[in-house]
């Protein structure tokens, strides 16, 4: 009887860290900090927030938000609202509520930035990341974002799960220049 070989389980482990190591080096989004794309429920972040300015603004401090948005999402890829305004220098607290039965989340950033993350969670549907600008939020539950809006512009959030950006699970936020929405 010919049988079919199979790996033994510690070369199989060694594939999957070649392989992991390989793609983190060749997409470098792969590398950031844990927080997969799956069913499985995330811890919550650990330490402080890195504070990186992007072109949609920076992570702000909860002291500092003195509005709170409640933003709804749900399975037929849409958020509730859709449109969302904020004034230049203004920190907002997002109040993120999965209503839906999958899993969804809530990722600010600018049309461009979020289709070219989009089009990697096609390619890579369990890419791994955490940043301050993303709220991933199992069914049911409710997640958190606080964001300075420091540029004025305007700017998109997103769901970015694999067909979810593409079946338009997409919002807007105009930040108003001068603080006047």
């Amino acid at each position: 009887m010919n049988q079919a070989r199979t790996p033994s389980s510690s070369r199989r482990a060694a594939i999957r860290r070649l392989a992991t190591a390989t793609a983190a080096a060749t997409f470098p989004l792969l590398a950031t900090r844990a927080q997969a794309h799956t069913d499985k429920p995330h811890t919550a972040r650990t330490g402080p927030v890195v504070k990186e300015q992007k072109d949609w603004g920076i992570a702000g401090d909860a002291k500092r938000a003195k509005r709170s948005i409640a933003v709804g999402m749900a399975d037929n890829m849409r958020f509730t609202p859709a449109r969302i305004e904020v004034r230049q220098g203004e920190t907002v607290k997002f109040v993120v509520r999965n209503d839906g039965k999958q899993m969804h989340e809530f990722v600010i950033g600018t049309k461009a930035e979020n289709a070219k993350h989009a089009e990697m969670m096609v390619k890579f549907p369990n890419m791994e990341h955490d940043e301050p600008y993303m709220a991933h939020v199992p069914p049911g539950k409710t997640g958190e974002i606080i964001w300075t809006f420091n540029r004025a512009g305007e700017f998109e959030f997103a769901c970015l799960i694999a067909g979810h950006y593409q079946g338009g699970m997409v919002g807007t936020i105009l930040v108003a220049p001068g603080g006047k929405p």
